[in-house]
């Protein structure tokens, strides 16, 4: 008998990715500008900035390479919508990506969005997230947006961590990693250091975090 699974494509559903930049002390808040978030009186806005050389630009090319959507946070869409539509070269691969697949938007308090196929997500966030990961298709990219990456690592929604960290330390602003997080196991599958001295990781869900004691393996060694 013919076997039927030849020719067959592989159904594929979508893996919720974050891209995110942090300070060595965790602080998340405006790297790419002054004005990006001044909220609770921040005043360090633009710290990434500075290392922006060609190892991270060829980085997050490399991000970008495997996207199929993206969700975006209130904040971040009116960022990203506020400027990527105005980058039209056809060569740029941030911008051709960002301006021509799905972005999916969290948000209460938006009534509509502006950007071509942006979509506002008004159901439970859990639910709606869920349903997305459904979805055929590689990533499901997140960039930034803190306070809805803190929300779904609470849930253990996302699947693979982006995290570079850069060598500053701030003492103040909002972290992405906060007190209700779940606990969770982490996968190292790739590092690099930049020129500019930026450490990146990229980290799988591993699941549950698993625990030993350091006396017991001395005893057990001797």
């Amino acid at each position: 008998m013919p076997d039927g699974r030849k020719g067959r494509k592989e159904h594929h559903v979508m893996e919720l990715s974050l891209t995110q930049f942090v300070t060595l002390d965790g602080v998340c808040q405006a790297p790419g500008g002054p004005q990006e978030d001044t909220s609770g009186g921040f005043t360090h806005g633009g710290w990434s900035v500075p290392f922006g050389d060609e190892d991270f630009g060829a980085f997050v090319d490399s991000v970008f390479d495997r996207v199929d959507a993206f969700l975006l946070g209130r904040r971040t869409y009116e960022i990203f919508a506020g400027y990527w539509p105005k980058v039209t070269d056809p060569d740029n691969p941030v911008a051709t990506k960002l301006n021509s697949l799905p972005k999916y938007v969290a948000s209460r308090t938006m009534e509509r969005t502006d950007w071509a196929g942006a979509e506002l997500l008004r159901g439970d966030l859990v639910a709606e997230v869920t349903a997305l990961k459904q979805r055929p298709g590689r990533e499901l990219q997140m960039h930034g947006s803190g306070n809805l990456a803190r929300s779904l690592l609470a849930h253990g929604l996302i699947d693979t961590l982006y995290l570079l960290t850069f060598p500053v330390l701030l003492g103040t602003g909002k972290r992405l990693f906060s007190a209700d997080v779940q606990p969770t196991g982490l996968r190292l599958t790739d590092s690099r250091v930049t020129g500019s001295g930026i450490v990146i990781g990229t980290y799988r869900n591993a699941g549950a975090p698993r625990y030993g004691d350091y006396s017991e393996r001395a005893a057990s060694a001797q």
